[in-house]
């Protein structure tokens, strides 16, 4: 069976984010014949139209990845009920110039970890609205919410909290059902 190569990235810019951390231990816990690797969005300008065409070397390089990638993973914070601006603009970014879009029919999962009490809940389901529009191959269940993750992780950055960790487990499995089922 063809190892999968999955894609994630957290919109998160901030170095200590449990975002970046959550989407750092998707690499730790892929089952086996799924290889993740970490694209860290730093550096990715707000989108404009007038550079679709000939984008920024790192939009070049973000494009490039996710074209590679059999499945992406979106780690996202929610900020002010929704996702961050960084995550906005890469989803733009990777669909523009209109009809080279690289998210149609492409399996792409959503996390999200918040210090809260509901783990980032309303920006994953605003993403899934965006998502929608392309049609990106969503994978709707299960569901990874890290809520107080403040608590999850230890002073290494390593998920600790067993129930999250097989929460991940589950939902890394299930986005491998949905890539190959995709690429019949």
């Amino acid at each position: 069976m063809k190892k999968l190569n999955v894609l994630v990235f957290a919109g998160s810019l901030r170095k200590d984010s449990v975002n970046r951390l959550l989407a750092e231990n998707n690499i730790i816990l892929a089952p086996n014949g799924m290889k993740i690797e970490h694209y860290l969005l730093d550096g990715i300008p707000n989108f404009n139209q007038d550079l679709e065409t000939e984008p920024p070397l790192i939009v070049k390089e973000l494009k490039e990845k996710v074209t590679a990638a059999d499945g992406v993973i979106i780690v996202t914070p929610e900020y002010n009920f929704s996702y961050s601006s960084v995550t906005k603009s890469a989803i733009d970014w990777v669909s523009r110039p209109y009809g080279t879009d690289l998210w149609a029919n492409k399996p792409v999962a959503l996390q999200s970890a918040s210090p809260g009490y509901m783990g980032g809940s309303r920006a994953q389901y605003h993403l899934r609205q965006v998502l929608g529009y392309f049609p990106a191959i969503q994978l709707y269940h299960p569901e990874v919410f890290v809520s107080s993750a403040d608590k999850k992780f230890d002073s290494k950055g390593k998920l600790i909290d067993e129930m999250t960790i097989s929460s991940v487990q589950k939902q890394l499995v299930a986005f491998a059902d949905l890539i190959r089922k995709s690429q019949k």
